[in-house]
């Protein structure tokens, strides 16, 4: 058995479910090397942040974790990855031991091992017997996976810092991403994420995003597949006619960044609100009780009140199902940091907070047309250990919370929804014990 066995590792990721995906990865790849995972809030002896750069507030709270970790254990290694690492790391290089950009973090456990020799010695960590027992976390959940299937952004898009973090466009090639979703199916997971910084320009040896889907579908056996951000310019009636397959999750998110049109031709997006509207129109007519979620920036340079309104009219009356909001971060080195007429931080604020209260509703009355029936959840876990509480995912994002004596986490089962809960809705079991697909 490796040394390395004593040694704890925590990952704390930041940001979008690329990064998420990623951090997967690594973990994955240190769970098999021997290393024991535990949650971020745990006793380690190494913590690593894969951290994002997109706004001011990602980068304040990667450094606070970073902070955080240091006097849980003063011993531990700390590193600092992702996003914020290539842009600044030399804002991270006083907090953290070791700062590896994004090129150099599929190597981490190398770089690791390669610090303190192979196996890894116990020695300046803090050795597992001397640690106060705590809850390990299973990083690797075997219900839904992550899976990259594209990095880099070549869109122009004026506010956005993403294309200077990461690497040019490239895309993996779909045998390698069949491959890793069989391996997930054999590990026990039921649903799939493809993501990447934006999937649908995925292209690989003449394979586009549609005929990719196409070959997971028809080449594993993953009970759900879902996609993550996909531009509304990405969407046509050809692809959506891939959910005649019920495996594909009817959940889309579009990114709109903005109501307004002027607004969008100032943040350089590709679409017109007519565009947007025509495509949400379109994945309506052909996904029956879709979720369609989206992101929207507020306090954008030279933003009006005008065109704020704009933007939330428009969003009051899209039927989205939930929207990330955040207000306008200027990036150093992105073109919208340099533009005139910047929205003082106090009407940010306030304009955020609107925004937020139209999410909270729009969530709200999304949940609400479909109280009383009956739909297939994948459960995750207990709420809190012990607590018989589970919460899951209906496949069009309605988050469910079930009680249950018996364990519910990665199965799926049919579930009536009984009424609506603060973060979703809640669910009881149908039929015995709902099950709607295969368990493990």
């Amino acid at each position: 058995m490796s040394e390395s066995r004593n040694l704890r590792v925590a990952f704390y990721t930041l940001g979008c479910k690329l990064n998420q995906a990623e951090t997967e990865s690594l973990a994955g790849q240190f769970n098999e090397a021997g290393f024991q995972l535990v949650s971020p809030g745990d006793l380690a002896d190494i913590y690593v942040a894969n951290t994002c750069t997109v706004t001011h507030i990602a980068d304040r709270k990667s450094r606070h974790w970073l902070r955080l970790a240091r006097r849980r254990n003063p011993r531990a290694l700390i590193v600092a990855t992702g996003c914020y690492a290539q842009r600044a790391p030399q804002e991270l290089a006083p907090i953290a031991d070791l700062v590896l950009d994004n090129g150099s973090k599929e190597r981490l456990l190398e770089t690791v091992e390669e610090m303190y020799g192979y196996p890894l010695p116990t020695y300046p960590f803090v050795i597992a017997s001397e640690a106060k027992q705590s809850h390990i976390h299973n990083s690797i959940t075997r219900a839904r996976s992550l899976i990259k299937i594209q990095d880099g952004c070549h869109s122009p898009c004026t506010y956005c810092i993403v294309p200077k973090v990461r690497s040019p466009e490239y895309s993996l090639p779909a045998a390698q991403i069949i491959e890793e979703i069989e391996c997930k199916v054999v590990a026990g997971y039921k649903e799939v994420v493809l993501t990447g910084t934006k999937i649908g320009c995925y292209k690989n040896d003449g394979v586009d995003l549609k005929w990719l889907v196409e070959c997971i579908l028809h080449g594993t056996g993953i009970e759900r597949l879902r996609l993550s951000s996909l531009q509304p310019q990405e969407i046509s009636a050809e692809f959506l006619a891939l959910w005649q397959d019920k495996r594909l999750c009817r959940h889309l998110h579009l990114a709109l960044q903005s109501g307004s049109d002027p607004v969008l031709l100032r943040m350089r997006r590709r679409y017109s609100l007519d565009d947007y509207q025509g495509t949400m129109n379109l994945v309506r007519q052909a996904i029956p009780d879709v979720a369609i979620t989206t992101d929207v920036m507020v306090g954008f340079p030279g933003e009006s009140d005008d065109e704020f309104e704009q933007s939330y009219s428009f969003c009051q009356q899209a039927g989205f199902a939930n929207i990330h909001v955040f207000p306008f971060s200027p990036r150093s080195g992105t073109e919208a940091a340099r533009m005139s007429d910047q929205v003082r931080d106090g009407a940010k604020k306030k304009r955020t907070e609107r925004m937020l209260v139209l999410s909270r509703n729009c969530r709200r009355n999304f949940c609400d047309q479909f109280l009383g029936q009956t739909m297939s959840v994948l459960w995750e876990k207990e709420t809190n250990p012990g607590s018989g509480i589970y919460s899951g995912l209906t496949d069009n994002y309605i988050r469910v919370f079930v009680q249950s004596e018996k364990p519910l986490s990665n199965r799926i089962t049919l579930v009536k929804l009984a009424g609506l809960h603060d973060r979703g809705m809640w669910g009881e079991l149908v039929g015995p014990f709902g099950f709607s697909g295969t368990d493990n």
